[in-house]
């Protein structure tokens, strides 16, 4: 019994489909990598643009989290009957009552603990020139130490800068131009926002895309606006306890420090941090010893452990975890951009880039240096519920 020999047309056919298929995985390898380097080019990029024109760029910014923020209660209003320009106008001038009574309670006691910063500064000198005293062997180290680094030393230059009050003078029109410029954009902005999601359904080209623009809008509004209401609340909840504990413990301006507790929180990591740098500088400058001037800021670490290891994560739950490292990196990169604007809008920022990455696809950095693709899901995948049409199932 003899095998049928094989036909060179079909074979011939094989290999070219063969070559065919290598060839279009290369040119999508190599489009891959174009569109990677285009995208580390851009973020390395951007920070220059955005911190140039920052007058322009972060009024923006803020006043698009800031709708995404607001437009829910406008939402809300406007089912209640009012007319959609009272209902954005409503919520607007509530965001505004909440940040200037936040404000009146912590920067009026905090000019007055202004005024008597000279004299905490330098009784924080003295506790520390006290404790230097006891280990003397230590100060004639570095005396020694100084004396070697200024016999090699030549002349200094002194630049004069300029003081605080100075550098906030020219700083006040330009923050003024900003917040001005973000509270008439996010008016127009949360107004816009019913004209806004219909163009965003009814303008695409065929039913998937409107249902994937719909999921994203209701994805990415739902997700920050929730975000920041439940981290609203916890952070009340801890200028609460942190104003009762001050009070408690004595601590001048209870009220302050509990509203700088609150602000504070809504910065990871480094809002805590600082936190607890003041309230140990202003307890060792009030108290008798270092180890009372501690006290509130030993108090206040204990209370943030309990609160960023155990209710937020209870209370967020698996839907707002992110990565410590991401949410670091995004502190880090906006803050370079913006500085203090830009680290109370790098989560938001970040809960709106994980959304969209959520139904676009995440690339597949780790895997594509292995040479898988880029993109491992297909961004053409059909979502969960979408209906496929005829044609297509036929094929």
């Amino acid at each position: 019994m003899t095998l049928p020999e094989p036909d060179p047309q079909a074979t011939e056919a094989q290999l070219r489909s063969s070559q065919r298929l290598a060839f279009a995985e290369q040119e999508l390898r190599l489009i891959s990598a174009l569109v990677l380097l285009i995208g580390v080019g851009l973020f390395l990029a951007l920070p220059f643009v955005l911190s140039i024109g920052s007058v322009v760029f972060l009024p923006l910014t803020a006043a698009v989290v800031l709708t995404i923020i607001l437009s829910p209660m406008a939402d809300k209003l406007a089912a209640w009957g009012l007319p959609n320009v009272v209902a954005s106008l409503v919520s607007l001038l509530f965001f505004l009552a909440v940040v200037i009574l936040a404000l009146a309670l912590i920067l009026q006691p905090a000019f007055s603990l202004f005024e008597r910063l000279p004299e905490l500064v330098d009784t924080v000198g003295a506790r520390f020139t006290d404790m230097r005293n006891q280990f003397g062997w230590i100060a004639k180290i570095n005396e020694d130490l100084a004396e070697l680094m200024e016999r090699g030393s030549g002349q200094q230059v002194v630049v004069a800068s300029p003081s605080l009050l100075q550098e906030m003078a020219f700083a006040t029109p330009s923050v003024v131009i900003e917040i001005v410029l973000m509270l008439l954009m996010a008016f127009f902005m949360v107004e816009a926002r019913v004209r806004l999601r219909q163009h965003l359904l009814l303008g695409r080209a065929s039913f998937g895309s409107s249902v994937k623009a719909a999921r994203v809008l209701r994805e990415v509004q739902d997700r920050v606006a929730a975000y920041i209401l439940t981290v609203g609340w916890i952070n009340l909840g801890v200028g609460v306890i942190v104003g009762l504990g001050a009070w408690a413990l004595g601590v001048e301006a209870p009220i302050m420090w509990g509203g700088l507790a609150a602000l504070l929180n809504f910065i990871p990591y480094i809002g805590p941090a600082m936190m607890m740098g003041l309230l140990a500088l202003f307890g060792i400058g009030t108290t008798e010893t270092v180890f009372l001037g501690l006290i509130p800021a030993a108090a206040y670490l204990a209370l943030h452990t309990i609160e960023a290891n155990a209710v937020t994560p209870s209370i967020l739950g698996a839907r707002f975890t992110m990565s410590p490292v991401m949410i670091l990196i995004a502190l880090s990169y906006f803050s370079w951009i913006w500085g203090i604007p830009g680290a109370l809008l790098s989560v938001p920022l970040l809960l709106i880039l994980t959304a969209l990455f959520d139904h676009i696809g995440r690339p597949n950095l780790v895997g594509f240096v292995f040479g898988e693709p880029l993109f491992a899901e297909n961004l053409m995948a059909r979502e969960p519920g979408e209906q496929v049409a005829p044609d297509c199932a036929q094929n």
